[in-house]
């Protein structure tokens, strides 16, 4: 019995490593497409976005069969609950480079140094991600507890592209609608750190029993 409860555990884990694998890859083809626009990567987007989707069912299949069947109690229970919840914020991480890809083409103005101010934002946000779900297959708080640490960088890095857009829109009043897109985009990047968080803190639940809030 145990050893097949085992092997559920591992398969939760390897879905759920995938899944995070597929929102790094969705957030780093946002942050390509603000360079170029490219119908192959928006059709990469989209395809991906749909697995995310799928996976988060999927994977919430695995974790009822194992609430329902298994009854697992203190540390597992919490490791499975973690993973419902989890599985949620890397859904709208999803959502949220969809949404990304979305403004894109609304934005026709040139501003290259904004675009790589805001994908420095999305190497951070990505990082972020692959941390927090290795975090909770490691089941390492330290890393949980690194990845809270770097979300107040992101979070400083969007004041400051916030600053520095509000500023060019006062220089340059007729770009600033493709100011304000910008600027949302910069927003849903910073959305997906605290979605990486969120991945975080509910890690730090599952070995400690504790949800601090950052």
């Amino acid at each position: 019995m145990r050893v097949h409860y085992d092997h559920q555990l591992e398969q939760l884990n390897q879905e759920l490593t995938k899944m995070g694998q597929l929102c790094e890859q969705i957030i780093d083809l946002a942050s390509r497409l603000l360079d170029a626009w490219d119908t192959g990567l928006v059709g990469q987007v989209k395809t991906i976005g749909g697995e995310i989707d799928e996976m988060e069912r999927s994977i919430e299949t695995v974790c009822m069969r194992l609430l329902l069947r298994q009854q697992p109690v203190a540390r597992d229970l919490r490791f499975i609950s973690a993973a419902l919840k989890i599985i949620t914020d890397l859904e709208r991480i999803g959502d949220q480079a969809e949404d990304i890809v979305e403004i894109l083409p609304q934005i026709h103005g040139d501003t290259p140094e904004d675009r790589q101010k805001i994908r420095e934002m999305a190497k951070h946000a990505m990082s972020m991600v692959n941390q927090s779900v290795d975090a909770y297959i490691r089941q390492d708080v330290t890393l949980a507890k690194a990845v809270l640490i770097h979300d107040d960088i992101v979070d400083g890095d969007f004041v400051q592209i916030k600053k520095e857009l509000i500023q060019a829109i006062a220089r340059n009043p007729e770009q600033g609608e493709d100011t304000l897109d910008l600027l949302m985009i910069a927003k849903y990047f910073e959305r997906i750190a605290d979605h990486a968080t969120n991945v975080a803190e509910w890690v730090i639940y599952g070995v400690t029993g504790t949800h601090d809030q950052a």
